[in-house]
């Protein structure tokens, strides 16, 4: 958890929402509530309320869905802005009464506290493609479920199940024609159509990810894909997702921030559990695991390490293990721009 330390002379906290946002102005020195109002999500009507307090003003929100427009207009206004952790902002979610009057002004005071936890501010320029992505992969599963759901049905009627994997438009030629009842048939029909419309729409999604990614990064792109198993969706998902590798001193910053590992809770020299699964960027977390089963397909070498994995810490651990050794190499790789070293890795 990072907090911001910096001092101001004024703070504004600011409870967001889509149509609304309530503002809280607070003075450093004295902790006086300069504005305490409910505002629309309007640029104009938002630098009017703060206009008295520019020289030397904060802003901080809390993580949620629309932060996008007020980051971008702070950064146009040279006014500082300061995202914060949704999770750890348990101060907020802890009272006994919660409304956006109060809220608005807990963030006031933990900006003014220096106990504002913070999040990452993902730059303007790259956040369209990110979310693009994002939503790619929220299309592919939806792709996936129906697939589910048509071997489902083959198996409620015990009918010998199809061969081949689904997402190989091949494969689901004469599917639903194997299936006799004609109702449980038009089930499975709309499937394979909804999968063929969402066929068209990934494909036109990855096209259009391929051509910015040249723009942005093809170097880091080429370095990710040195990775035995990382093609060019993964390689596009960690770069996006990672943004800049300086922003984490350290590998376990790193580790920690991709859920590759588990935080430990401990109190008078006693181990009570773990903490923090969710604390994390989850996107990251697929990367690394789909990485890690792919890493094994046609690679001797590394099913050897995962073998050697297994024996020591168990089935269940062993690819969380992998994960979060592809999670160590690549973040030295980006650091040091090396390509991957097979040999090293094993070691």
């Amino acid at each position: 958890m990072r907090f911001y330390t910096g001092q101001h002379r004024y703070y504004c906290g600011i409870d967001l929402h889509a149509r609304t946002m309530y503002v809280c102005i607070l003075d450093h020195e004295t902790g006086k509530i300069l504005v305490h109002r409910n505002l629309r999500c309007e640029p104009d009507v938002f630098l009017r309320a703060i206009a008295p307090y520019r020289d030397d003003l904060l802003v901080g929100v809390e993580c949620i869905f629309c932060w996008y427009w007020l980051a971008d207009l702070c950064s146009q206004q040279n006014i500082p802005f300061v995202l914060g952790h949704a999770l750890y902002m348990k101060a907020i979610h802890g009272g006994k009464a919660k409304n956006d009057k109060i809220d608005a002004h807990k963030i006031s005071v933990l900006l003014r506290a220096g106990a504002f936890p913070t999040a990452y501010v993902y730059p303007r320029g790259m956040r369209a493609t990110r979310d693009l992505l994002r939503r790619r992969l929220y299309f592919v599963r939806r792709r996936s479920e129906l697939f589910t759901h048509i071997r489902t049905t083959f198996h409620q009627l015990n009918l010998p199940a199809p061969a081949g994997k689904f997402h190989h438009p091949r494969n689901r030629v004469g599917v639903a024609e194997s299936i006799p009842d004609p109702v449980v048939r038009a089930s499975v029909e709309a499937d394979l159509v909804l999968a063929t419309h969402l066929d068209e729409v990934i494909r036109s999604i990855e096209g259009t990810i391929r051509d910015q990614a040249k723009v942005d990064d093809p170097d880091t792109i080429a370095l990710l894909k040195t990775i035995p198993g990382v093609g060019r969706i993964l390689s596009l998902t960690l770069l996006y997702e990672i943004h800049d590798i300086a922003r984490f001193p350290r590998v376990q910053d790193f580790l920690s921030y991709a859920r590759l590992v588990k935080s430990q809770k401990s109190s008078a020299g006693k181990i009570t559990g773990t903490s923090g699964a969710k604390i994390g960027n989850a996107h990251l977390k697929w990367a690394y695991s789909e990485a890690a089963v792919l890493f094994l397909q046609k690679n001797p070498p590394g099913q050897k390490l995962l073998n050697r994995i297994r024996s020591k810490h168990g089935k269940g651990k062993a690819l969380s293990i992998l994960a979060a050794r592809l999670g160590r190499a690549s973040y030295s790789m980006l650091r040091h721009s090396p390509a991957f070293d097979m040999d090293r890795f094993m070691n």
